[in-house]
């Protein structure tokens, strides 16, 4: 349906050289850049906040990605619009009326997602699909960088793709947690759109032979 895109997720950067790191997945054929915002609560683990996403609005023009594993993500969201991302996806567990979250995201020209855990259903979603821009499918249960992929999510990457086909939907279906070279093909022959990757492409000697790896 799409081109594939590859999102290298910030969290398994060397935060040390951050700009260094951005620059390189400029020149590394990088199509977004993939931003996990952790809260310590919802998730048991903690990332970065406003200053380092502001930071690195300033360091690139590509696409900035944010991930909101928070229990409020109604507090970020005006934030992040300030910033000026263009993607921002949220747990459906953590917000009350989505509807009107989304509706939120969107008014201001952002794409709106809702990110689903490997353990939630997928037909969940079903009522809110016509209004998402993408969907985020956990591969992993979120919170930490370098965890196992679980094989079990092409299943519901198959659902989405078929779901999206048949009502003529044309939202994303975006991946993230234990992508490699190794499965990519996998999620691409089941419909997934864009493959989020961390300590893949980050524990590569090339980012730009990563990457190219993810897209087959």
């Amino acid at each position: 349906m799409y081109k594939a895109q590859i999102a290298p997720s910030l969290l398994s950067s060397d935060f040390s050289r951050l700009a260094a790191e951005i620059s390189t997945l400029d020149s590394s054929g990088a199509d977004i850049l993939h931003l996990d915002v952790m809260d310590g609560h919802y998730v048991p683990n903690l990332s970065f906040g406003f200053p380092i996403i502001k930071a690195v609005r300033n360091l690139t023009q590509l696409p900035l990605d944010v991930h909101l594993m928070v229990t409020n993500p109604d507090f970020h969201v005006p934030r992040l619009i300030e910033i000026g991302v263009q993607w921002i996806s949220f747990h459906q567990e953590t917000v009350h009326h989505s509807h009107r979250l989304i509706s939120q995201i969107k008014e201001h020209g952002i794409k709106a997602g809702v990110a689903l855990n490997p353990a939630t259903p997928i037909n969940t979603l079903d009522s809110i699909l016509p209004l998402l821009d993408y969907v985020l499918v956990m591969s992993v249960n979120p919170g930490y960088s370098a965890q196992a992929f679980i094989p079990e999510v092409l299943d519901k990457i198959q659902y989405l793709s078929d779901y999206r086909k048949a009502h003529a939907l044309s939202f994303y279906i975006e991946v993230d947690g234990g992508v490699s070279a190794a499965n990519s093909t996998a999620l691409l022959n089941a419909g997934a759109d864009i493959l989020v990757s961390a300590s893949y492409i980050f524990n590569s000697p090339s980012y730009s032979t990563a990457i190219q790896a993810l897209r087959h």
